[in-house]
């Protein structure tokens, strides 16, 4: 089983920042992609941001230029930097990680409990 850890969430004023942490441990062979999702009350879930393990990034159109998503150096951590927060940002933030668990599976998506970041104006 795998299982993934997050922290970082909480209240913030606009024009704030946040550094939310995830941490992948359980039965890992290797971690493709790492990212982070968002869902805010009443909407769906969506990207926010994604890392590949070769550190190709992707961001929402909607964060780029404010966000910066990396992996730690254990490989199994993901972070996002979120700068210039503002309130429609607020939402839950979820930690996505494809990992593969031996060397002959596929990847499989696993997905954090959630993390509440919000936003005050």
């Amino acid at each position: 089983q795998v299982q993934l850890v997050e922290s970082g969430g909480g209240l913030v004023q606009s024009g704030g920042s946040l550094r939310l942490s995830c941490a992948a441990s359980g039965s890992i062979f290797s971690i493709n992609a790492m990212g982070w999702y968002r869902q805010a009350p009443g909407k769906q879930r969506e990207l926010v941001a994604v890392i590949t393990s070769g550190g190709i990034t992707n961001y929402a159109d909607s964060v780029k230029g404010r966000s910066t998503i990396s992996r730690g150096n254990a490989k199994n951590m993901v972070y996002l930097q979120m700068n210039s927060l503002k309130p429609e940002d607020t939402a839950v933030y979820y930690c996505n990680v494809h990992v593969v668990r031996s060397y002959s599976d596929t990847p499989v998506a696993y997905w954090g409990q959630g993390t509440q970041v919000t936003v005050s104006s």
